[in-house]
């Protein structure tokens, strides 16, 4: 497989790219990479990509009500995949009850 740095670079568009488009072209490329021909993960892939791909922002959430309403969804025994649009909202949802989103948001962006 081919590493996503080098997924990213081989995009002419996002040669001159913002930061935030670089970040969501990574993102991209890191579900497509999981995604079966139809573009869409199983609930347990997703499960999977967000515990490797997306630790340092889960980490801590277990014991989070919405944390755990969005694992149990995950664990649900059922044939429904996820798509992109759900796997961002997904994302977006679990950075905003991170704890380290605090931390990001405590960065000195100035010397």
């Amino acid at each position: 497989s081919i590493p996503i740095a080098k997924q990213l670079a081989s995009i002419k568009a996002l040669g001159k790219g913002s930061d935030l488009e670089k970040a969501f072209a990574t993102t991209a490329l890191v579900y497509n990479n999981s995604a079966d021909a139809e573009g869409k993960l199983s609930k347990a892939e997703t499960k999977s990509l967000l515990q490797t791909q997306f630790w340092g922002f889960i980490q801590g959430q277990e014991n989070k009500p919405k944390y755990q309403e969005i694992v149990s969804a995950l664990d649900e025994e059922s044939e429904n995949k996820i798509d992109f649009e759900d796997f961002m909202i997904l994302l977006v949802s679990l950075t905003l009850m991170s704890d380290l989103l605090q931390e990001i948001k405590n960065v000195k962006t100035t010397k």
